[in-house]
């Protein structure tokens, strides 16, 4: 427990008091500090009275902006096997 840090987090105007490694302050800060933003810009951008529903439109465009990265690099992924086996198919006849 001696090399754990103790951090305090604010996000919607309220403060979460977290134990974590100190390898994860930055990131922690970082994703707090891009949750206020987007709060803000939301709140600017909608009428919209209550922190819940602001937070559950941060937590949707988030989560659909990891998932779109994972379709992505998916698809990335497919175009690279399609390619290698294009060039393996492309050795094998050289080497045939």
């Amino acid at each position: 427990m001696a090399d754990r840090l103790k951090i305090k987090i604010s996000i919607a105007d309220r403060v979460y008091p977290l134990t974590i490694d100190p390898s994860r302050e930055e990131g922690l800060r970082k994703a707090a500090k891009n949750i206020e933003a987007m709060i803000k810009q939301l709140e600017q951008s909608y009428a919209v009275r209550d922190k819940q529903d602001v937070l559950a439109m941060c937590a949707l465009q988030f989560a659909a902006k990891s998932e779109q990265i994972k379709i992505d690099d998916q698809a990335d992924v497919e175009q690279a096997k399609d390619r290698l086996e294009v060039l393996k198919n492309l050795l094998d006849q050289q080497l045939s």
